[in-house]
């Protein structure tokens, strides 16, 4: 059997291990944070957040078609899209490494020693399946998110430019190149992550091309690499818009043509230059500079999926981002406008503000009525004006928005090398400010973006991970460690006898062996096809650190970012497959038979992916998980109808769609994203009905929330006393120009114009529409007033769309809020909002049990929902499903619901139902699978109230045996590492002396007396670090 026969066999082999580990593995149903919001999108083919992903979504809508009609069964195929993605992703690594590899140990090609064949063929194996088990790549694997396929463009591109090599003094060679930019094109559809394969391609061209290898012509190559990278992502992708915007609003607002004839007549000239350029270079045997053309031509091809996302926008699609109906729209879409922007390469000290700013872009708006495009944002004062002094080239430490950036910033910083200097203020003057030195900020950018955002996702992914729950630098959680006790210890303390809530399923341990066979592998590959290894480190690079290096993250990101840098992982597999070659090669110096020596070998490294597979299947294996499906239906799920649910972030949205668009339950009520509502497409969004729920009521017109209309509307207190907010809306909406302020621009702008507001109440339609409890009825009260407080000085656009329709929804519908946090600046109605399961219900009663930012308690409601029957919480109770970092995240807030309604049960002397009420949460999450810590000490209080007093005492004992084995950890390790622990050690001390005062209380004096001797004898062992 020929080697390529060979070839095939075996990489189809690896291929159905892979496929079999990710189904296997597959969760079944919609995951946490995107993939409610992809799969949503991608089964009925609406817009998602830019800049979007069409050709994910139309691949998506096909796989979704396997469900035969089964819509619980949508997002499984829409996951098994992505696990076959990865597969075919393992495929062509396969493939990679062993064209790699031939090129060192099969000169002679089909005729090369057997021995060597099996080695070749070897390495493709080990280097395969490590990434198949490496921890980000499977994480992506099993989930229906962008970056399983993306994985999948990069590995089939890198595969092309090896295969063009070996045929590039074949005629017809270039239609590989061609294919790399049609796949380059069709990627952008997907995620931009692709186009860092350009460097290595353009490498492998100037490798092959050019035998004689000089420093000119290598750092030209460079040159060429960098330059078509970003003529692609900063010039074509937004450039092919800008050029269409820029013709629709010449032949719209200057011609008076028509909307979209600009557009076409573009496109017309667009496909007319191109096949010109095919045709003239052709007739004039131009070989490069035809392909160059059907190269482009090819990329625009690929990159026309966008299309879709136009195309579906003018269809006013239930989610429908940005709105981009339109070129206008859609080049501020491409360009992720709506996220701001960053410094790269120049910019300011994170300490900084600007004394001056710039005009920005104009931002049009299509206007049926008039039929043209107008203007409504000028953007005046949009791009700020940094004095010299507080700016640096590099800029690293660029973000003081918040006080967590900067107190990671100050880690970095010695502040007595700081640099005092002068820096501009608007008004002429200057103050002085503390710069950090260039020194520092480089020492922030090594420490932590590239350590910390980087090396230490690395080092996962080939050495070991501590734990899954996020770190920010602490030494007990989100390390790597390598299993090898030593040097883990030496690092970060004694991991013997770890305590429970230091261990949990995403703990691996791979003894550095991934690692050590990747360097022997790289060395090897440096000292055997230097050419290669350097196409190979530049895909390792640009994957990697060049991707930190663009990103400039600040510290405090909402969650773990290595699946961002899985291209960078696939490459160093690389390197661990050719390893193996490095490891035949010295054993058949040993042994006299080569073909033992090969399988030695391999046998011998294939224990590495073997230890990444056993130790890393039980973190991520989804199979049985189902919370953020158990999530999204049940902030749904017993929600009048026809209710309003204002919701904040991703994780308390995307479920919520996904249940709504996929399964379609519950799509009566009218869920509302209130930081999406900053953008005004979403405002319009919510003025439609959609499916059973009807639009939002509100007052102003649509285009009084377009784009830099009412942006912001100050807030000037003329009247004191209470205003009625629909009075304080009107006034807003009127066109009288004594309802104006004047701008220093001499422009005129909406303002309120009073801080106290309230709300009227209507009884009878509060009672007829439901928006009161039956049992309340009586309790209503004549208005609600609040204030808004002084620091605020001006509304954004989610704050008046907010007020807007709380004024004018005239007690018609019932409204709940999923967090409070944000609205509670503009509309403080907190006495007001009773919890009902995970949300908050908004009802005219004041709160009996009302606590300050956390409302009250609404007894039935929330009793119905959380002691369900058929309620269910993602099956973390069950022994074989772990729980994930977003689960344990989000249960905290289940478990104060359950806390909340069994404290106001207990007020009511419904003790018996308060105490299964606790004890059905302890069911849903087990001390042996949440360990039971600071989150749970309200419970036993309660049991006692309820006079469930051996309940109560059992729970003491179980919290308190956490946190003395947290204590007994802490004690045994070396004194260095005590202060790390510090805010630990006094949290686990604390837990003890309250459970001991609430034993106390309760007279439990044989308990109470235990837990203060513990509480002396734990003290007296850390009293060095009160000292």
């Amino acid at each position: 059997m020929g080697f390529k026969k060979l070839n095939n066999i075996v990489g189809w082999l690896v291929f159905l291990i892979a496929t079999i580990v990710y189904f296997l593995t597959l969760e079944n149903t919609v995951s946490w944070w995107d993939c409610g919001e992809y799969i949503s999108t991608a089964y009925k083919l609406q817009v998602g957040h830019p800049p979007g992903a069409p050709l994910f979504q139309m691949i998506g809508r096909f796989f979704s078609l396997f469900a035969f009609g089964d819509v619980t069964k949508v997002a499984l195929m829409i996951n098994a899209m992505s696990a076959l993605c990865s597969s075919f992703t393992i495929l062509f690594l396969f493939w990679t490494i062993t064209l790699l590899a031939r090129k060192i140990w099969m000169k002679e090609g089909e005729n090369a020693p057997l021995s060597n064949q099996i080695a070749v063929l070897a390495t493709g194996v080990v280097g395969a399946l490590a990434y198949t088990f490496s921890d980000s790549f499977w994480f992506s694997a099993v989930e229906g998110e962008v970056y399983a396929m993306s994985s999948l463009f990069t590995a089939i591109t890198f595969w092309a430019i090896l295969k063009w090599e070996q045929v590039a003094d074949e005629p017809y060679n270039y239609r590989w190149l061609i294919l790399i930019a049609y796949l380059i094109g069709l990627s952008i559809g997907v995620h931009l992550l692709n186009l860092l394969c350009i460097p290595a391609v353009v490498y492998v061209v100037y490798f092959k091309k050019y035998k004689k290898v000089t420093f000119k012509g290598f750092v030209v190559a460079g040159i060429i690499a960098v330059a078509l990278v970003g003529f692609i992502q900063v010039i074509l992708v937004p450039a092919v818009v800008s050029l269409c915007g820029k013709f629709e609003l010449f032949f719209v607002n200057t011609l008076g043509a028509p909307f979209n004839l600009g557009t076409f007549i573009y496109f017309v000239l667009l496909i007319a230059l191109i096949i010109l350029g095919i045709y003239f270079t052709n007739k004039y045997k131009k070989v490069i500079l035809n392909t160059a053309i059907l190269s482009f031509m090819f990329i625009l091809i690929g990159y026309s999926s966008f299309f879709m996302l136009v195309i579906r926008a003018n269809a006013n699609t239930p989610i429908n981002e940005n709105e981009p109906s339109e070129a206008v729209s859609m080049l501020s879409y491409l360009k992720r406008e709506q996220y701001g922007s960053w410094p790269l390469l120049y910019g300011p000290y994170y300490m900084a503000k600007p004394y001056d700013a710039n005009n920005g872009s104009p931002v049009y708006v299509r206007d049926e009525a008039k039929g043209k495009y107008v203007i409504t944002d000028n953007r005046e004062g949009t791009e700020p004006i940094y004095d010299d002094n507080v700016m640096t080239i590099f800029p690293r430490m660029w973000n003081g928005t918040k006080p967590s950036y900067i107190s990671t910033y100050n880690q970095y910083i010695d502040r007595s090398k700081m640099t005092a200097v002068p820096m501009k203020k608007s008004d002429g003057s200057s103050e002085m400010v503390m710069r950090p030195t260039f020194i520092q900020n480089l020492r922030f950018f090594i420490g932590y973006q590239c350590n910390h955002m980087y090396w230490r996702y690395f080092m996962w992914n080939f050495v070991g991970r501590q734990n899954d729950i996020q770190g920010h630098g602490e030494l007990e959680n989100g390390n790597w460690i390598s299993g090898i006790k030593f040097i883990d210890n030496a690092r970060l303390g004694n991991q013997d006898n770890l305590p429970k809530s230091m261990t949990n399923s995403g703990r691996t341990a791979f003894y550095f062996l991934p690692l050590l066979l990747g360097l022997v592998g790289l060395f090897y590959h440096i000292k055997k096809d230097m050419n290669n290894s350097w196409v190979v480190f530049l895909l390792f690079f640009m994957t990697g650190l060049a991707i930190v290096i663009y990103l400039n993250q600040t510290p405090y990101q909402p969650r773990e970012r290595d699946y961002a840098y899985a291209g960078s992982f696939y490459a160093f597999c690389i390197w661990i497959g050719i390893g193996v070659l490095a490891l035949v090669e010295l054993f058949q110096r040993f042994m006299k038979n080569k073909m033992a020596a090969a399988v030695v070998a391999f046998i011998l490294c294939l224990s590495v992916p073997t230890v990444m597979a056993a130790s890393g299947w039980e973190g991520h294996n989804r199979s049985e998980k189902t919370s953020a499906l158990d999530w999204g239906k049940n902030y749904l799920k017993n929600l009048p109808e026809n209710a309003v649910i204002f919701t904040r972030g991703d994780n308390d949205t995307f479920p919520l769609w996904y249940v709504q668009e996929v399964e379609g339950y519950r799509t009566d009520v009218r869920v509302c994203n209130y930081m999406l509502s900053s953008g005004y497409w979403y405002v319009h969004q919510m003025g439609r009905k959609q499916y059973e729920s009807e639009r939002l009521p509100l007052t102003l017109t649509p285009e009084q929330y377009d784009n830099g209309v009412n942006e912001p509307v100050f807030i000037q207190e003329v009247f004191e006393g209470p205003v009625e907010l629909k009075d304080a809306i009107e006034f807003i909406k009127s066109d009288n120009p004594r309802t104006k302020v004047p701008l220093m621009s001499g422009m005129k702008a909406n303002y309120l114009p009073a801080r106290n507001l309230k709300l009227t109440v209507d009884k009878e339609a509060v009672v007829r529409n439901g928006i009161v409890p039956e049992s309340m009825k009586d309790q209503i009260v004549d208005e609600i007033v609040w204030r808004i407080p002084d620091n605020i000085n001006y509304l954004y656009k989610n704050d008046l769309m907010l007020l807007d329709f709380m004024a004018s929804n005239d007690w018609t519908r019932a409204v709940y809020f999923t967090s409070l946090s944000d609205i509670k600046n503009v509309l403080g109605i907190d006495k007001y909002l009773h919890q009902e399961g995970l949300s908050h219900r908004f009802i005219p009663v004041v709160a009996s049990d009302y606590h300050k930012d956390a409302g009250g308690v609404y007894i039935d409601g929330s009793y119905e929902l959380l002691m369900a029957d058929d309620i269910r919480w993602g099956n973390l109770n069950l022994p074989e499903v772990s729980v994930d970092p977003e689960s344990r995240r989000n249960l905290l807030f289940v478990k104060q619901a359950y806390m909340r309604l069994a404290d106001a049960l207990v007020n009511r002397n419904q003790n018996d139902s308060a105490i299964a009420v606790l004890d059905r949460c302890q069911e849903f999450f087990p001390d042996e699978k949440v360990p039971y810590d600071l989150y749970m000490m309200a419970y036993p209080e309660i049991y006692y109230r309820a006079g469930a007093m051996e309940k109560g005492d059992e729970l003491i004992n179980k919290i308190i045996d956490n946190s003395t084995d947290n204590l007994r950890y802490f004690s045994e390790l070396d004194d260095r590492f005590i202060p790390y622990y510090s805010e630990s050690i006094r949290e686990n001390l604390a837990i003890i002396n309250e459970m001991s005062n609430v034993a106390s209380k309760y007279k439990r004096t044989e308990l109470a007396n235990s837990l203060n001797n513990l509480l002396e004898q734990e003290f007296d062992k850390f009293l060095s670090v009160f000292n």
